[in-house]
């Protein structure tokens, strides 16, 4: 058994925790936690498992990197904490720690990261022992593994579309959608996520790992951009008041140009009321998917749904994103010490999984 921490006990982290119990291969060694009011709270009861893991949540990062763990799985947001996630990163891998991550967005293609994000991991690579994988949360696999491989289902292949579609009233992360992603604010409001080149940051680096796979060069990655005014004020469940007038959708591509033409597109469509910009894609029930369409010949969709946590689309993305990271664990404590991506980790079936239950 690998004994494996989960650092964060947010969105991701909840179901980091849910993940590591119910894999055969890992065993719960510590929880890490930064609010001072879940210290010494049992894990099982921060991960909505109804039932106790024996592990308190601790906050001593020092003592429980000095126990020597198997693995790590960094769950704490790095949107807002681009330095102190890396750091963070960096001491565990320092630590001889396998170390699986959403939280590092320049490092989901590390081949064309900054050196700036790529050699303080390489290093601590290199000191250490330990190794880093660094994965989507929106989820990765949505726009690099599960993509290349409906992609080898066509004869021929013009373009490859990755699509979010998300209602965010059902993210219980208010900062990131009010502030980040701009929901509810004045449409003067510049969100940070949305500024230009940003989304080229988040979400270069799996346009690069497709076209590595396809073989081709990418001219140019480009950006586009919509926001549409909410028509009437909304009330949301976690959220509370939006106001009309304020944004209340988005949608935006970061598109990979292949011989002038947008080849590989990476699409979001947000909304915080499914009645904002009803003429923008829908998933299926209203609530939330995300979809490959491959044009070409044939062509080929494939939309993906996942819930979790009460029926809640957003909490599915997340799990399903948390179990591509946790199941490469014990892959990666087989392989060299190093820097991974998406190309280089398999996904692989729920081995010793079928019928294990973490309710």
């Amino acid at each position: 058994m690998i004994p494996t921490v989960v650092w964060g006990t947010g969105n991701v982290g909840r179901a980091a925790i849910r993940a590591v119990d119910a894999h055969p291969a890992l065993a719960l060694s510590a929880v890490l936690v930064a609010n001072p009011a879940k210290v010494g709270r049992d894990a099982g009861e921060l991960a909505g498992l109804g039932r106790l893991l024996g592990v308190a949540a601790r906050d001593d990062v020092a003592a429980v990197l000095a126990e020597g763990p198997g693995a790590v799985v960094y769950a704490a947001s790095g949107d807002l904490r681009p330095d102190e996630a890396l750091a963070d990163v960096v001491r565990a891998v320092r630590a001889g720690a396998v170390v699986v991550t959403p939280s590092l967005y320049p490092l989901y293609d590390h081949r064309g990261a900054p050196p700036e994000f790529r050699d303080p991991v390489l290093a601590a690579v290199k000191e250490g022992g330990g190794s880093l994988f660094a994965s989507g949360v929106d989820p990765g696999w949505g726009n690099d593994v599960l993509p290349l491989l409906v992609s080898g289902l066509g004869s021929t292949v013009e373009a490859i579309r990755c699509q979010e579609i998300f209602d965010y009233s059902t993210y219980e992360q208010e900062e990131s959608v009010r502030f980040l992603v701009g929901m509810g604010q004045p449409m003067e409001y510049e969100p940070p996520m949305l500024l230009p080149s940003v989304p080229t940051m988040v979400w270069g680096g799996q346009l690069r790992l497709m076209a590595r796979a396809l073989g081709v060069e990418l001219d140019e990655i480009r950006e586009t951009l919509e926001r549409r005014p909410l028509d009437a004020t909304v009330r949301t469940r976690t959220m509370g008041e939006f106001a009309a007038g304020t944004q209340g959708a988005v949608r935006f591509e970061v598109q990979g140009i292949v011989g002038g033409e947008p080849r590989l597109v990476i699409e979001h469509v947000t909304r915080i009321h499914p009645d904002c910009a009803p003429d923008w894609p829908v998933p299926p029930d209203g609530s939330g998917a995300h979809r490959v369409i491959v044009e070409g010949r044939p062509r080929i969709e494939v939309t993906v749904e996942a819930s979790d946590e009460g029926e809640n689309r957003s909490a599915g993305g997340n799990a399903t994103a948390v179990g591509r990271l946790v199941g490469s664990i014990d892959w990666l404590v087989e392989a060299e010490p190093g820097l991974y991506d998406a190309l280089d980790v398999p996904l692989r079936p729920a081995v010793g999984r079928l019928g294990r239950s973490t309710r």
